[in-house]
């Protein structure tokens, strides 16, 4: 009876229905059928409320709206002539400077797309401006947006912990190290493709040259309310004073005070439709959760979880194989599914199998989410991708081949930590 829900999910999906209607459908087969191991339609009701009426889950909507005031609030620009300001004149230095910011924006969004939106909309015609190939700066920003849904505050590690768990702090600690590491792999190649390919220093240094004629303490000055946005959100939470959910609303507030009082790139005005697009974005995730819930109580009345954990250690011995194994599953899930859906759907049904093992639930949930965001860069349906191709009004697919060394280098950086437990729990 399980391998039928997922076969009506697997279908349901196929013909294109959303994924929460496919989680219902499949939820409902086993009554259907007559089957007494499903739960009633009064069970399904309840439970799925029950997905929804939760406190953590408020952190996401919040830590949505943060990041879209903080788009809005161009609050990317200012991180990025920091950063330039420092590494601009190394070679490849403005393309690194580029993914820090996506590694520090990361902080701020918690969201892919929302980093390579933000950052790509100012970074790309910069760029291409000083000379850049315009496909290479969206391969690279559309990659590098990935770092949004692994540095802390991170949106699908408080999904995996809403489908878990495991603790939210625990869980935006054990992604620090893994995203700076994975930020490093990208910069790494970026260096080395402008070694290759030259640069137009002239440019460059003429740019440099009129970022710096502003002066150290102006630049800070201008970028220190967007670079203390994470250390406030994140030391507020880890020094005890606030919980994530708490910090999230901080974060809110935060964002507003920096884009409309300081910055004053935002007007009241602004704050309305800001409000339409993260309700846009959260209501369908709200939805998921909350029929997740339904789909996972019926999963384990049916044994489900049980079952696959049989069949996977029954079948294979060491923990590296089985890790292998999701890994491959996360990344071919990650090419067709986005990152919250397939969190919601997979952390519950695998988590016991890796605990069989001896695998600890947060370096579980990094490996999750490092596998899933590399599938917002990868065909057919990576949603950074297209937001990158967007913006440099090329298609996909072109963009696509000039991420492949970019994700390679993601890749590289995944297998460590993947069979490097210590990247993910060193700081817990």
């Amino acid at each position: 009876m399980a391998g039928l829900i997922f076969l009506v999910l697997g279908i349901a999906l196929i013909l294109g229905a959303p994924i929460a209607i496919g989680m219902i459908v499949s939820a409902v087969t086993p009554l259907l059928l007559g089957s007494n191991a499903g739960s009633s339609i009064n069970q399904l009701i309840t439970n799925s409320f029950s997905g929804a009426d939760t406190t953590p889950i408020i952190a996401v909507p919040l830590f949505i709206l943060a990041g879209v005031i903080m788009a809005e609030g161009g609050i990317s620009r200012k991180l990025f002539s920091v950063f330039a300001y420092f590494v601009g004149g190394l070679t490849g230095g403005l393309p690194c400077a580029v993914i820090l910011t996506c590694l520090f924006y990361g902080a701020i969004s918690g969201s892919g797309p929302a980093t390579t939106a933000a950052v790509g909309a100012m970074a790309i015609p910069y760029l291409v401006e000083l000379g850049y190939d315009r496909v290479f700066c969206a391969g690279m920003v559309a990659t590098s947006g990935g770092l949004g849904v692994i540095i802390p505050p991170s949106i699908p590690f408080v999904l995996y912990s809403l489908a878990t768990g495991v603790s939210t702090s625990a869980l935006f600690l054990g992604g620090v190290l893994p995203g700076i590491f994975i930020g490093v792999c990208l910069m790494v190649y970026a260096v080395w493709y402008c070694k290759k390919h030259g640069e137009d220093r002239e440019k460059i240094d003429e740019k440099l040259k009129e970022l710096k004629s502003q002066g150290f303490f102006k630049i800070m000055k201008n970028s220190l309310p967007a670079l203390l946005s994470p250390v406030i959100v994140l030391g507020g939470i880890y020094g005890g004073v606030v919980t994530p959910t708490e910090a999230a609303c901080i974060s809110v507030f935060y964002s507003l005070i920096v884009s409309v009082f300081f910055y004053r790139t935002m007007s009241y005005n602004s704050i309305l439709p800001c409000l339409r697009g993260a309700v846009k974005t959260y209501a369908p995730l709200c939805f998921l959760l909350a029929f997740a819930t339904a789909f996972g109580r019926v999963l384990t009345l049916l044994k489900a979880p049980a079952v696959i954990s049989g069949f996977i250690l029954g079948n294979f011995a060491s923990a590296g194989a089985v890790t292998g194994i999701i890994v491959a599953i996360f990344l071919l899930m990650g090419m067709v599914m986005d990152t919250g859906p397939a969190i919601v759907i997979l952390a519950p049904i695998l988590l016991p199998v890796v605990k069989a093992l001896g695998i600890h639930p947060v370096h579980f949930g990094v490996i999750m989410v490092c596998c899933l965001s590399i599938g917002l860069v990868t065909p057919p349906f990576g949603l950074d991708l297209f937001v990158a191709s967007t913006l440099c009004d090329r298609p996909p697919m072109t963009v696509a081949k000039k991420a492949v060394p970019f994700i390679l280098a993601f890749a590289v950086a995944l297998f460590a930590i993947t069979y490097v437990p210590w990247l993910s729990l060193a700081l817990l």
